[in-house]
């Protein structure tokens, strides 16, 4: 086939303890969900999810053991750190029923969803997208997926964010309002599920503002960690 110029290169992903790269389809990722995250968010935390996308290119991937380096992005004042799980999926599919999704599951990173906090709130007081509050270069940095069969049981695991060596976000992903199985189960009723798609799943309460030169490191139960600098 030929193009008129040459195609982007894949984006990818490490996969721990393998040469191997995880190629990234889509990002989705879900809202508010975490309780006390939707409650510091204004809402009640019984709606249903929200869902929402990031250009597959916005992925900053950090290999294991380095210190990956984020630009702080333009356009805004506020840039908020949102520590989050996130599940790497192997076998796609549609319709997909919560109480098989796991076999869809190739495996889980730890994340964190970027967010231009003020481009988002003001576009949410004129009702309008969101995306250029969450759709910028670098706003999905991603550590190394590890896969499902090494990762532990993920429902058990405790999920933080320290910024500068100072805790800011933790909590349990058993926490979660709706649980990876039912996650799937949601967006795969919306869209149909491919293998590379990676889901960032809600973060929990103490999102806050980092400034250039802070250093943010994510650490969830048996996943690699995630460390990232914004400069």
């Amino acid at each position: 086939m030929r193009y008129v110029f040459a195609p982007p290169p894949t984006v990818s992903a490490p996969v721990a303890g393998v040469a191997e790269r995880f190629p990234v389809h889509r990002i989705y990722c879900v809202g508010s969900n975490y309780l006390a995250h939707a409650q510091e968010m204004g809402r009640t935390g019984r709606e249903p999810p929200v869902f929402f996308m990031k250009p597959a290119d916005a992925l900053l991937p950090v290999e294991a053991g380095a210190t990956g380096a984020m630009p702080y992005p333009s356009l805004t004042h506020n840039l908020h750190h949102e520590v989050e799980l996130v599940v790497a999926i192997g076998t796609g599919g549609r319709d997909i029923d919560a109480a098989r999704a796991l076999e869809y599951v190739f495996g889980y990173a730890v994340g964190l969803d970027m967010t231009r906090r003020d481009l988002q709130s003001e576009m949410k007081k004129r009702s309008a997208p969101w995306c250029i509050g969450k759709g910028f270069d670098h706003a999905a940095p991603l550590g190394p997926i590890t896969p499902s069969v090494r990762a532990g049981a993920i429902s058990a695991a405790e999920i933080a964010l320290h910024v500068n060596g100072a805790e800011r976000q933790r909590s349990a992903v058993s926490q979660m309002i709706w649980s990876v199985p039912e996650i799937i189960a949601h967006l795969s009723s919306a869209w149909t599920l491919a293998s590379g798609d990676l889901i960032f799943t809600g973060t929990p309460a103490g999102v806050g503002a980092v400034e250039r030169g802070d250093v943010m490191e994510a650490t969830c139960t048996g996943l690699e960690a995630l460390r990232v600098r914004v400069s």
